[in-house]
């Protein structure tokens, strides 16, 4: 993929993550439940990040580019 060739552009705007997407399943008051989890890795610095739900996840995805939006 290529960058964009945009002067503006730079680093600091933009974040990479990658994202893992799996299926748990569990068995709750006798039923057989199925979940998804997720987890953002910044393949940058390590860090990873778990998240229990597809709405946290966003949730994080959005606070982060708020804080991103707040220091420009």
């Amino acid at each position: 993929m290529q960058e964009p060739e945009d002067t503006a552009y730079t680093a600091s705007h933009y974040h990479t993550y990658l994202l893992r997407c799996w299926q748990e399943r569990s068995s709750q008051a006798g039923a057989l439940v199925t979940v998804w989890r997720f987890s953002l890795e910044n393949p940058h610095t390590g860090q990873r990040r778990g998240f229990a739900s597809l709405e946290a996840l966003l949730a994080s995805l959005q606070t982060d580019l708020v804080e991103e939006e707040e220091q420009l």
